[in-house]
């Protein structure tokens, strides 16, 4: 697979020409310490530490892991935006990425019960701004030994979560018993909305790849992304964050100069248009749908979008299904806004907030993604 792949891409062998370095030392490269934070977790044992080292496996937007801590005062954990962490194109208002941080709220909440802790959270204990997140403290958290407290079911799969980003299998339909399932999983108030059913799913899909159009074809957006590409192990070690792509096919195209970020911003080169084909079949292969709503849209109602959001993650992980977040046509740029109101009425949501929008069905297995070390998102003051 992966050479059909590279040979559509580059059109024949003449990047293999190019390739100083022997082909069997690219094959072997791979990440050696972006992956680190996926095998220390829980390893630690000081308690906050502990329940840290689980949270920073969150999902979040970009994959810009932007939570920083201070753990200067003893037994609580103070939780800051990261402000060189933001999307401003992508998510001007910090909304997608105040969901994240609700992510990391709650696998850190599951995995401090798992050692036998309540977490006591309070949320923007010193207020926050509608129009973006600033210096003050997201949520401050407090680990009290609980010896009565119990621990999560869905803790057992933080491990082996993923977003599953590949084509799912289209033969394979979702059972609606998985769907309520899903539905069972959301604990802090969001509204869970989800569809297997022809009509509706055929309409998500139409907007969703419309609103990747978007995302693509709009300059200062795209070249956001596309600046925090990682492209090849090294890189990805250098900085485990942002968009990653590892392994033999991306090695290759690095090395014979076929995949640059000059070449992905180059709308006429087979590196985008491929790049583009490939993200559109993903997104068209979905067999279900799964939302949620808000009645409003505080950073409250955010951050437990956020932490209803990763328990669904862990759910369909249970449940053996994949999930893929589409969140292009929930962004409040002005070019995305009139897809972003059609989503909002065909979910018949538009006199609400619709927080997270994925897609469902059955992925292959999909790797995990880099992570900053705990050691690297923790002040003591």
């Amino acid at each position: 697979m992966i050479r059909r792949k590279f040979l559509k891409i580059v059109g024949g062998g003449s990047v293999l020409a190019a390739i100083s370095t022997p082909l069997a030392v690219i094959s072997r490269r791979q990440p050696q310490t972006a992956l680190h934070p996926w095998a220390r977790a829980g390893q630690y044992t000081e308690p906050r530490r502990h329940a840290l080292s689980y949270a920073l496996l969150a999902p979040n937007p970009h994959n810009r892991q932007p939570w920083l801590v201070d753990l200067s005062r003893p037994s609580r954990i103070t939780l800051y935006a990261d402000p060189a962490r933001l999307l401003p194109e992508t998510d001007p208002f910090n909304r997608q990425i105040t969901i994240g941080l609700g992510c990391f709220l709650e696998l850190l909440r599951m995995a401090a019960a798992q050692n036998g802790h309540r977490a006591v959270m309070q949320d923007f204990p010193e207020g926050s701004a509608r129009d973006g997140l600033d210096t003050r403290p997201v949520a401050v958290i407090d680990l009290v030994p609980d010896a009565a407290i119990r621990p999560d079911p869905l803790f057992a799969h933080v491990l082996t979560r993923r977003s599953a980003k590949a084509p799912y299998d289209m033969a394979k339909p979702v059972p609606d018993t998985l769907l309520r399932q899903l539905h069972a999983a959301a604990l802090y108030g969001s509204t869970v909305g989800s569809t297997r059913a022809s009509p509706l799913r055929q309409t998500l899909r139409a907007l969703t790849k419309k609103a990747m159009g978007i995302e693509f074809g709009t300059d200062r957006v795209y070249l956001e992304s596309v600046d925090l590409y990682r492209i090849g192990a090294a890189e990805v070690d250098a900085n485990p964050d942002g968009i990653s792509f590892t392994g033999p096919l991306f090695e290759l195209m690095r090395a014979g100069g076929v995949f640059t970020r000059e070449a992905a911003q180059d709308r006429s080169s087979s590196i985008y248009t491929q790049g583009v084909s490939a993200t559109l079949e993903a997104i068209n292969s979905a067999m279900g749908h799964i939302w949620l709503t808000t009645e409003g849209n505080t950073r409250h109602d955010q951050l437990n979008a956020g932490r209803d959001w990763v328990r669904i993650n862990l759910a369909a992980t249970g449940a053996g299904l994949g999930l893929h977040p589409l969140s292009q046509a929930l962004q409040e740029y002005p070019e995305m806004q009139a897809t972003r109101i059609a989503l909002h009425s065909a979910l018949e949501a538009s006199d609400k907030t619709v927080q997270m929008l994925g897609r469902l069905g059955y992925a292959p297995a999909t790797a995990p993604k880099p992570r900053w070390s705990l050691e690297a998102r923790i002040s003591e003051g």
